[in-house]
């Protein structure tokens, strides 16, 4: 019995609080005129949150681009740097490799391997040796000397002192040559 009173009860209070509470209101004008400012004052900041949130999203998607962009920028640069350390050691080879008798023995043999193995690697990051052949380029060449030679042109490259190279489409060496007057 003591069960059913309080279903009763409860049954009761959500009458109660049913009846007290108006399905419809009436408001003043100026009442009416307060709640549209505060409402369209609440979207006003719904709006900026958005546009606030937006922003924050772009600028982060632009920051991160930027820092994909520099490391690898950074990681180029510093293959590039080694690769650049690394050209003394091929010349070594290929003045060693020209300076060589043509005999078989295994030393030699050897040694063509290594430096078949070192040029692999280079060009494996995107080393290429810079074309010498016909008009000198400023931008890949470097003249050290000029000839007046008949039967050439000005400007064509006569021949190479030192082998240039480049790692993607960057220079990292010049090529050293003699050049036509």
């Amino acid at each position: 019995m003591a069960k059913k009173t309080k279903d009763n009860n409860e049954a009761v209070d959500a009458q109660v609080e049913a009846a007290e509470e108006p399905e419809t209101y009436t408001l003043t004008r100026e009442e009416m005129e307060q709640a549209r400012e505060h409402i369209e004052g609440l979207q006003k900041e719904r709006d900026e949150m958005v546009e606030l949130l937006k922003r924050t999203q772009a600028d982060f998607d632009n920051y991160r681009k930027r820092n994909a962009q520099i490391r690898l920028d950074s990681f180029e640069d510093g293959k590039r740097e080694c690769i650049a350390q690394l050209l003394p050691a091929l010349d070594d080879f290929e003045r060693m490799l020209e300076s060589g008798d043509d005999s078989s023995n295994a030393w030699m043999e050897g040694v063509k391997l290594v430096y078949k193995k070192l040029t692999d690697a280079l060009k494996a990051q995107g080393l290429s040796e810079i074309e010498t052949e016909g008009k000198f380029d400023p931008s890949v060449h470097n003249a050290v000397l000029t000839e007046a030679v008949e039967g050439r042109e000005a400007g064509e490259v006569l021949q190479v002192f030192q082998k240039g190279y480049k790692a993607g489409d960057r220079v990292i060496r010049p090529a050293m040559v003699k050049v036509s007057q």
